[in-house]
């Protein structure tokens, strides 16, 4: 090869790493960027009488470790969340990332510290992720209810008019859906939502429910142009691939989540939180 083609193959080899350098800046910088958040309303046939409209916050994925989720920035997200002033939050699991490019994998007090810092009237409730499930449920469990968060792994908690119901992670096979809608009705009357990490559930819901609050799904995370999404980690496929769905009359929000899986890196699919109004037909909030 002359002197000339191979100066003109080291430029073009510079300009495509430059090239790549860029893409891989920029996806990370989607990744590290400030949530949307996303607002929508449920009416309710049933609501009760003289019962203002709520307002449910959901989160997911916020998958806490290095480089872009660091504790110390979940917690900036959770004081910006604070300021929505929802009455219940949802947080529907994988609090905990151990990816392969993780800088720093941090303890179970770590993660679940900025979350403590939620603030709402009806409280917290968490329905643990896969992650969750792989690193250490117990000591995760236990984190978040010394913070105070209530934790659901199959069961149900009133909380207000409603009834909550915490499916456990479907991507590990930990859900049991009989035993939730038992815990529910065990409860008595009130208004039904789920929350469940993983939005697959749906299909098997013995009946509906005013609502049903996922993740898992990131969106895709990493959304390519003409490709789409590089997977959206169901069994379903894109069925219930992220926003606001009615599914054969299950209405059901999935969230992008916070944070990331395998690689610090998002495309086309920011990260998002959900701020649900649930209430009467007809009402605003």
């Amino acid at each position: 090869m002359s002197a000339k083609p191979r100066r003109l193959w080291r430029r073009w080899t510079a300009l495509l790493a430059l090239l790549g350098v860029a893409v891989l800046a920029r996806g990370y910088w989607n990744s590290t960027r400030a949530p949307v958040v996303r607002t929508a309303a449920v009416a309710v046939a049933d609501w009760p009488a003289e019962q203002a409209p709520l307002r449910v916050l959901l989160l997911s994925d916020t998958h806490v470790a290095g480089p872009d989720m660091p504790p110390e920035r979940l917690a900036r997200i959770v004081d910006r969340l604070n300021r929505l002033k929802p009455d219940l939050v949802l947080v529907a699991g994988d609090l905990v990332s151990e990816k392969r490019t993780a800088t720093h994998i941090y303890t179970p007090a770590e993660i679940v510290a900025p979350l403590g810092r939620l603030k709402a009237p009806l409280g917290v409730i968490v329905a643990p992720g896969n992650h969750d499930h792989w690193f250490r449920p117990d000591a995760l469990r236990g984190a978040l209810e010394r913070q105070g968060l209530g934790v659901l792994q199959n069961e149900a908690v009133k909380r207000g008019p409603l009834i909550v119901g915490g499916v456990d992670d479907d991507y590990t096979g930990h859900d049991d859906i009989p035993k939730t809608f038992a815990a529910m009705d065990a409860l008595g009357p009130g208004v039904p939502v789920i929350v469940s990490h993983s939005p697959d559930i749906v299909p098997d819901l013995r009946r509906p429910v005013a609502a049903v609050f996922a993740g898992h799904t990131h969106c895709g995370q990493i959304r390519l142009p003409v490709i789409g999404a590089l997977t959206y980690v169901s069994r379903y496929g894109s069925r219930f691939a992220c926003g606001d769905i009615t599914d054969e009359g299950q209405r059901l929000f999935v969230g992008a989540g916070l944070g990331t899986s395998i690689l610090p890196l998002r495309f086309n699919t920011p990260p998002d939180v959900w701020l649900v109004t649930l209430g009467p037909q007809g009402a605003a909030r």
